[in-house]
């Protein structure tokens, strides 16, 4: 099974290469499609994000939003990212985006709205369980109740998927204690400015520097600590795009990724 990961794409309206390159990637054919947030750069940007999201609303998915979807961008000194916590609060003269009208597209396109709730997929065969929280880093989450079924149940879903824009620990460790077997993520832009040879400097978060993008164990860092009571999979997506007021990566490519699930 195969699932595409698209998150912070940051999109502006005048992006045109990268509306079309995100277009392009419904000719990779996943059977699964999950958006981890941060899509908008621009308070006009919505017209433009639809269009380049389109293709891929033929298959399945699911999206989280983050801060990005709900408030647009603003210059803060670069030097804010190495705070301990480099948020600002963000305040009612903030230009709100249109967050309600892109989670109503989404959802009309048959896509699950994973913000602080549950949902299920049946993706081949095999039911997936997702349990999502809105964006953590500015404090929108709220973990929703388990929900518990007879182990005889043939609905009972046979893999647990944590989908959240930001990896803040406190939800990585919730969703480890809820036996989710993957958790997906964004927002760091894996790094964004990285050194070669030492990696991130930041990470715009909790989490630790060595997992600001790729494939790891959580709460271990081997991989091959994975499920049960040890660790499970975290994939932390370096996303696609950064701020219009720091338009620059270095050691760190713009990324979608294609995952590919396996039988355990």
């Amino acid at each position: 099974m195969r699932v595409l990961h698209l998150s912070d794409l940051h999109l502006t309206p005048t992006q045109h290469r990268k509306i079309e390159w995100v277009r392009s990637l419904a000719h990779l054919e996943p059977d699964f499609v999950l958006d981890t947030g941060d899509n908008f750069a621009h308070v006009n940007a919505l017209p433009a994000l639809t269009r380049a999201l389109a293709p891929l609303l033929e298959f399945p998915g699911a999206f989280v939003m983050g801060s990005n979807d709900y408030y647009a961008p603003r210059f803060k000194n670069p030097a804010r990212y190495l705070l301990p916590d480099a948020r600002i609060p963000f305040t009612s003269s903030t230009p709100n985006l249109p967050a309600a009208e892109l989670g109503r597209h989404l959802s009309r396109a048959g896509w699950l709205d994973l913000s602080n709730t549950r949902d299920r997929a049946v993706i081949g065969n095999t039911t997936f369980d997702f349990v999502g929280v809105d964006d953590p880093h500015i404090d929108r989450d709220v973990y929703p109740e388990a929900q518990t079924m007879p182990e005889s149940s043939p609905e009972a879903p046979a893999v647990r998927v944590g989908v959240v824009h930001a990896p803040y620990t406190r939800v990585l460790n919730a969703m480890h204690d809820d036996q989710c077997s993957m958790i997906i993520a964004g927002h760091t832009h894996g790094g964004q400015l990285c050194v070669p040879g030492f990696g991130a400097l930041v990470t715009n978060c909790d989490i630790d520097r060595g997992r600001a993008r790729g494939l790891h164990g959580w709460p271990y860092a081997r991989p091959d600590m994975r499920g049960g009571e040890e660790s499970c999979w975290l994939h932390v997506s370096g996303g696609l795009g950064t701020s219009p007021y720091a338009p620059v990566r270095f050691a760190c490519r713009p990324e979608a990724t294609l995952l590919t699930l396996i039988p355990a």
